[in-house]
């Protein structure tokens, strides 16, 4: 059974409160009145100092802009508009100029009829539990601070600064020059998204590649579903194959998603992807790993070769960078989400981290990007989605497990089953109401045994 189509779901999924920020559909749930009431709680809880907001390329975005920036005034708040740009990079530009806290407008995978509120502290982080719930608590209570004439602050536009600040702190992780030596043809797909000029210079200009670029033009609409997943990313391998590119890379609308192909054209695995920038990090840094409790095995692989650790938290990145924060890792993601997350350049998923790292390990070791799949322990996985209805999910996990007493449980994120060659983990979506499924195994039958046996317990 699949999800149902957005205007059959109860009301109440429509709008969500998760670990990110407030998420819903545009119009009857997420409207510029709430927008401008959670803009006014932000301002407030983050005691009136400057904020910084910016936004990805959805068409609904510059109304709820302008509803969060008049929230932020009314709450005595000095704003920094960024305009146009990547999360990841709003998320460096919060942390790095004493900002009070930082909102970037997106919805960031979701498709286009939604729109978000991604809600970051003075550090440039997701807020934790504990900020996030204070917030809500004040957002629920109305007991927002109103500026007086006397306290009313300015926007102050800043464009240029932010995305310098961004590349700058990649650049410093990787040999730029060897790469440009190399001369790689890439395909970029930037899904006309807030990542697509920044994209561009970055491959092209700073990193001398011969760049084949489509949909980079932040004016139009997405030209594909938002989540660059391998089977909507057909346009993308058939362009590196035309070409002859030693790489494609596509984004999602707010930049912090990556998905790669091959120069055969190959969509890799987003868990392979992470897998292979997790071994150019660690052969150059000390630390452990830190991924989400669906993010494949084959990391615990890599960690292994390298003598490191790796350390699983519930899914969603404020739970992994929380996690890397405390462990002190080296690197980190979500691999099933194509989610890479390099704590040297900043906590956050970054899809240009990620190309970057990708570039530099290929030019140092002088393999295409397939031959440096090969390498990687070969696993099999799927993934799937369900709707549920309210009251079920207890009474189902329950279900689940006792179906499999002989499974390792763990129940931190929903509930993983594990078997020393395969596990499978069924969760409630942190963005959209549904129920996610994710399994993975060494044996390709065993996966569609265990998958479909699952899948027909969640239907009935």
């Amino acid at each position: 059974m699949t999800a149902a189509p957005y205007q059959t779901m109860p009301r109440e999924h429509l709008l969500k409160i998760g670990v990110s920020g407030i998420r819903g559909v545009v119009g009857e749930f997420l409207t510029p009145a709430l927008a401008c009431a959670f803009g006014q709680a932000f301002g407030t809880y983050v005691g009136r100092g400057c904020v910084v907001v910016g936004r990805d390329t959805r068409t609904t975005g510059e109304m709820l802009q302008h509803a969060v920036q008049c929230g932020l005034l009314a709450a005595g708040c000095e704003v920094v508009e960024t305009g146009i740009l990547p999360t990841p990079t709003i998320q460096i530009f919060t942390g790095a100029s004493r900002a009070a806290g930082g909102i970037a407008v997106t919805a960031s995978h979701n498709p286009p009829e939604y729109n978000a509120l991604k809600l970051f502290n003075a550090r440039g982080l997701f807020f934790n539990n504990y900020e996030r719930a204070e917030l809500v608590d004040l957002y629920h209570q109305s007991d927002f601070h109103q500026a007086a004439n006397d306290e009313m602050q300015a926007i102050r536009r800043d464009y240029e600064n932010a995305p310098r600040l961004h590349l700058n702190r990649v650049l410093q992780h990787i040999d730029a020059e060897r790469i440009r030596r190399c001369r790689f043809r890439v395909a970029l797909d930037g899904v006309n998204g807030a990542g697509s000029a920044m994209s561009v210079h970055l491959l092209a200009e700073i990193l001398g590649c011969e760049l084949h670029a489509i949909h980079v033009d932040p004016s139009q609409p997405f030209p594909r579903e938002a989540e660059p997943r391998p089977e909507v990313l057909g346009e993308l391998a058939g362009l590196v194959g035309r070409e002859r590119c030693d790489a494609g890379f596509a984004q999602d609308p707010d930049g912090d998603r990556l998905a790669v192909a091959d120069e055969t054209g190959t969509v890799l695995d987003n868990d392979d992807v992470l897998a292979l920038v997790v071994d150019a990090v660690l052969a150059r840094a000390p630390g452990d790993v830190v991924v989400n409790l669906t993010t494949s095995a084959v990391i615990d692989d890599v960690a292994a070769a390298h003598g490191r650790r790796v350390h699983r938290t519930p899914v969603g990145e404020a739970n992994v960078v929380e996690a890397i924060a405390a462990t002190g890792a080296a690197i980190g993601g979500e691999g099933s989400n194509g989610g890479i997350i390099v704590p040297s350049v900043h906590l956050c998923r970054d899809s240009f981290a990620g190309m970057a790292l990708l570039l530099d390990h290929m030019a140092a070791r002088g393999e295409p990007l397939s031959s440096l799949r090969a390498r990687l322990p070969r696993y099999y996985r799927r993934f799937g989605k369900f709707s549920f209805g309210h009251g079920v999910l207890g009474p189902l996990m329950q279900s689940l497990e006792q179906r499999y007493p002989e499974a390792s449980a763990d129940r931190r994120d929903g509930l993983k089953l594990l078997w020393p060659d395969k596990w499978i983990h069924v969760r409630a979506s942190n963005t959209e109401p549904l129920l996610r499924i994710a399994a993975e195994s060494r044996n390709p039958e065993d996966l569609d045994h265990l998958y479909g046996s699952v899948a027909r317990l969640l239907e009935g």
